[in-house]
Parts: C-alpha cells; sequence; structure tokens
C-alpha cells in the first residue's frame, strides 16, 4: 500500500479566482510547486482533487479543461488530476462531486493507497468532508505558504501514522 497527498485545487494549490481555465490566469499559491517537490521527495503520490462545474455549464469543455490541466501541471510531479465534470443542478447528483468520496476512492483503489497513511489539504468544508469520508486525514488551508503548511503537518502526521 502507498501514501498519498490529495490537494484541492482552487483555494489551495492555485488562487481561487472563479472558473480558471486560461494558464496566463492561474495564480498559484505561495509555495504550492515546492510543497508538490517536497512530497514527491517524501514518496507521496500527489493528486489535485477538483470540482469543475464550469464543465457542466458550458463555460469551457472537458477538452479545454484537459489541456488546460496538461498545461497547469507540465512542470509539476503531479501523479494525477482527479476532476468532477458535474453540477447537480444540470447533471444530476453523482459520486465524485465533493463532498462526496468518489474521486479519492477511485484513486486509492485504482494506485493502492493506504487511507492512513494518506491525507487531503482543503480550503472549503466540502474538501474536508470528502476527505474524511475517504478516510484519510485532513487539513484546512486558510492562505500562507502551502509548503510550509504541509511540512508543519507532516512532522506530527509522520509520527503518528
Amino acid at each position: 500500500m502507498r501514501k498519498a497527498a490529495f490537494l484541492d485545487r482552487d483555494g489551495v494549490i492555485n488562487v481561487d479566482t472563479g472558473y480558471v481555465s486560461r494558464i496566463e490566469d492561474v495564480e498559484w499559491t505561495a509555495g504550492a510547486l515546492d510543497a508538490i517537490e517536497r512530497l514527491k521527495a517524501l514518496d507521496y503520490l500527489v493528486f489535485v482533487v477538483t470540482n469543475q462545474s464550469g464543465i457542466a455549464r458550458g463555460y469551457y469543455s472537458e477538452e479545454q479543461f484537459r489541456r488546460f490541466t496538461a498545461a497547469m501541471f507540465a512542470s509539476s510531479q503531479v501523479d494525477a488530476v482527479l476532476f468532477c465534470p458535474h453540477y447537480p443542478e444540470i447533471t444530476g447528483r453523482c459520486e465524485c462531486r465533493k463532498p462526496e468520496p468518489g474521486m479519492l476512492l477511485h484513486a486509492a483503489n485504482i494506485f493502492s493507497i493506504d487511507p492512513a497513511q494518506s491525507f487531503f489539504v482543503g480550503d472549503q468544508p466540502t474538501d474536508l468532508e470528502a476527505g474524511s469520508r475517504a478516510l484519510v486525514t485532513t487539513w484546512q488551508f486558510q492562505g500562507g505558504r502551502l509548503d510550509q503548511f504541509i511540512e508543519d503537518r507532516l512532522s506530527t502526521f509522520r509520527s503518528t501514522a
């Protein structure tokens, strides 16, 4: 079994400016890329987990999102970007939209992830609920340097895991 770091995108990896879909509009959170690099050095699988209702709303297509995502994370060591393209009022209920744990459970199954050694960093209650329901440790990020935030929590997390 492997350990994993699940990171929300908007509000954790990048500043949430609302339906960002162009690379020139990405504003990285301070320390985000350093955090990913450090997690990889510690042998974590790193997943970005994101609700993308902009697809269901027609703001951008799934293909546009995939191209944007590939460009956004081209220079990082992210193992996968997990996304939910649904919006309940448009597409109906699904199992992948946070707070549902579907994206995390799917990754856990495919990549043989041990929930006890894994964590999820989010900025919204729906993120924390999804992580909790997937049985991984959850931490709420409220700004600052993401690398320092994670490093501070990892020292305690590693000693108890």
